[in-house]
Formats: C-alpha cells, structure tokens, sequence
C-alpha cells in the first residue's frame, strides 16, 4: 500500500475557506494568517495530491471539480473528528458537545423556544444556530455545514432523511382597510385582480406561492414587489401595497391584534408540515441524536398556536 499523501486539516480548512471566500487576501483575514501563508498551505496541498483545487476566474479563485471533492471531504474529516470528541466527552455522563442547526426563516418564529427547551435539559451543548432561506438551508446541509435542517420541505436532489414535527398552514393576509378584508369568503376571480407581495425565489414560500396559483389554473398574479423577508412583507401588507401568502406560524401576533387579516377562500389554507432533515449517510452525535428526537417528539409543542380554520 502506498504512502497517504501528507495533508493536515490546516490545508484543508484554508482550502474551503478561500472557495468560499473566492481570494487569498479575504481568506486569510478570516482564519488569522498572512495571504502568503495560505497560499503555501494550498500550494503544498495540490502538490501532495498531484492536481489543482483551483482555477482563476475574472479575477476570483474558483474551486475546480476536484477541489469541490476535497472541499466535502473537508466538511467530512472535520466532523468526524467533532464526533469523536463529542463521543468521548459523551463517557462523562453529561450530554455535551457541538450541534449545528440550519432553519429556513420562517422557523424563527418556534425555534429559539425549541431550542431553548432542549437546553434546558442540556446545557453542555454547545449550539450553533443559522436562519436562512431555503436554498442556502439546502446547501448548508450538503457541505456539511449543519448537522440537522428545520424546514418546511426536504430537498431531493440528494439522499437525507426527514422526519415531520408539526403542522404548518400558510394563509391570504391583507391589511383590514383592504376592500377583500370585509368578505366572508373570496373567490378566483376577486383574488387573481390583487397585487401581491412575494417572498424571493429560492424560499419555500414562493415555491408554494407559485405551486398554489399553477394548481388554480389561473393567469400569473401580479407580482408588486418581491421581498426577502417575512417581517418586511407583513409591514407592506399592513401598509396596503398588496396581499400575500405566507406562513401563519409568523402572523400570530399581527392578527391577534388586528394588525392583519386572514382572507378565507377555497383551498386555503394550505397545509404543509415542519420536518427536522438530516443527511441519510450521517450518523449523529450523541447530542445531535438527542436533539433530533427532542424536535420528533415534542416539536409541535412550540409551534404559534393560530386559528386558521
């Protein structure tokens, strides 16, 4: 058997950090050395394996096929290695340890309760938390970067394993000045006349925003504006510059104090579900494994209670 190639975790971590980073300069300010430094660190490490990690591009360093390879191999080593401590500090008898959760925004509403709980019952853990949209969430867990995703609809572009953890309605809003606000009911032809307030795409909410107007066989909504953030739309909701459909998990409070309104029509809401995912190769930690049977068993205990019905 051939000698292993002389790679340290070092090459490595400075390999992921200047593909993400895309320079030498702004990666070694991030890990705390000298660009020069860095740069001998991937220079010794392509010789060692005998091809390139990068290729320059207008200007940026871009990891090449082989790189990417190394980047996930990377992500991996590094949790094994996290692993291990947490499995030995694991024979102490105190659940201690590293976990990182990745939630897609709208989670934000329920997971800091949610985690809270769970450190309460164990304050060993050391917790990372991460709110993004969707598509970043997605890419989180496959580099490695997050051990659990909260999240309304698990990826499929590569094997994970999910479990549901509670229900999760998304809903019409208007403000209650806006004329569809008086009604009992809308039908398809009030509602396609609207403007809408959208999330942007790569979040799961437009996703089931477009998925919603497909089903309904109807012309495109009128898009007014397009916004990365449920906090922003509920304001411009309330400001009357359109309705929207969002997650009823984060209008609790506006509707609770009239702030906003819950159109009612048919095919609304629309009932989705909250999913605690995972990579299906990966074997957790031991406090990963409890925080994911924490989210199973008792996650829908944290959810917004809103009547949506």
């Amino acid at each position: 058997m051939s000698d292993l190639p002389n790679i340290s975790l070092r090459q490595l971590e400075a390999v992921r950090e200047v593909g993400r980073c895309g320079t030498m300069v702004k990666a070694a300010q991030v890990l705390g050395v000298t660009p020069a430094a860095l740069t001998s660190r991937v220079k010794l490490l392509e010789e060692d394996l005998g091809f390139q990690v990068f290729e320059r591009s207008n200007g940026r360093l871009r990891l090449t096929e082989a790189g990417n390879e190394v980047v996930e191999a990377a992500s991996r080593i590094s949790n094994i290695i996290w692993d291990l401590v947490e499995s030995v500090q694991g024979t102490s008898g105190m659940l201690g340890g590293r976990i990182r959760i990745g939630a897609v925004s709208t989670a934000k509403y329920f997971a800091p309760r949610l985690i809270a709980a769970f450190m309460k019952q164990h304050p060993k853990v050391d917790l990372k938390l991460s709110v993004e949209n969707r598509r970043d969430v997605v890419a989180m867990l496959h580099d490695y970067e997050i051990d659990i995703a909260l999240m309304g609809r698990p990826p499929q572009s590569f094997p994970v394993k999910s479990e549901p953890i509670g229900p999760h309605p998304h809903v019409l809003i208007a403000s209650p000045e806006h004329p569809l606000a008086r009604k009992t009911r809308i039908t398809k032809s009030e509602l396609i006349k609207q403007e809408f307030i959208i999330r942007e795409e790569g979040s799961g909410t437009r996703a089931l925003f477009d998925s919603f107007f497909s089903a309904l066989a109807l012309r495109s909504p009128k898009i007014r504006i397009e916004i990365g953030s449920n906090e922003t739309i509920k304001q411009a909701v309330m400001a009357g510059l359109g309705i929207s459909i969002i997650s009823a998990h984060t209008i609790e409070a506006e509707v609770a104090s009239g702030r906003l309104r819950m159109l009612k029509m048919d095919g609304l809401p629309i009932m989705r579900q909250w999913f605690a995912v995972q990579r299906a190769e990966r074997i957790l930690s031991a406090p990963g494994q409890a925080m994911w049977a924490f989210m199973v068993k008792r996650g829908r205990d944290f959810l917004p209670q809103i009547e949506v019905d």
